[in-house]
């Protein structure tokens, strides 16, 4: 008799966006990312992420957000002074760049980003004229990080649980 054997379950939870771990691969453009930091950035109500991708010396940053839709991006951070106030227009690598959104978030980080855990940032979000590609601006204390990205639909990556 095999009923009083448990099945046994698997704890690791089913990975989405929202639930990307320290540890977890990301696949995206053919190419397998390692998670190895995570932030989660909060103002007011309002929560979005955003995940540390490596591979060998290869950095990006996966951005997801649950807005009325799920919104996802890819970034690369970018050397671009830029000081606050942050301004209304913003030129780089020959596109425009207006403001789209301004204010202050409060950080949960985890893995390489738990230095930052517990900061308050100022950000900035850019558009470029042409919708395509955004900017990405973050206040540190005395240190200004830049990242430009654009969009990318959900089924241009695969989530692979790491083993715990």
């Amino acid at each position: 008799m095999f009923s009083n054997q448990k099945k046994q379950t698997s704890d690791v939870e089913e990975r989405t966006v929202l639930n990307i771990q320290i540890g977890d691969i990301v696949t995206f453009d053919l190419v397998d990312y390692e998670v190895v930091g995570k932030i989660t950035y909060r103002d007011g109500s309002y929560e979005w992420y955003a995940y540390q991708l490596l591979e060998g010396n290869q950095t990006k940053w996966l951005a997801a957000e649950m807005d009325d839709e799920l919104e996802l991006g890819i970034y690369e951070t970018v050397k671009l002074p830029i000081d606050q106030p942050y301004p209304e227009k913003v030129e780089y690598d020959g596109a425009v760049y207006l403001k789209d959104e301004e204010g202050e978030a409060r950080v949960t980080g985890e893995g390489r980003s738990k230095n930052i855990n517990g900061r308050t940032t100022r950000y900035a979000d850019y558009i470029s004229e042409d919708e395509e590609t955004y900017l990405s601006v973050e206040s540190w204390g005395s240190e200004t990080e830049v990242s430009v990205g654009h969009d990318i639909e959900s089924y241009e990556i695969k989530i692979i649980a790491g083993s715990k």
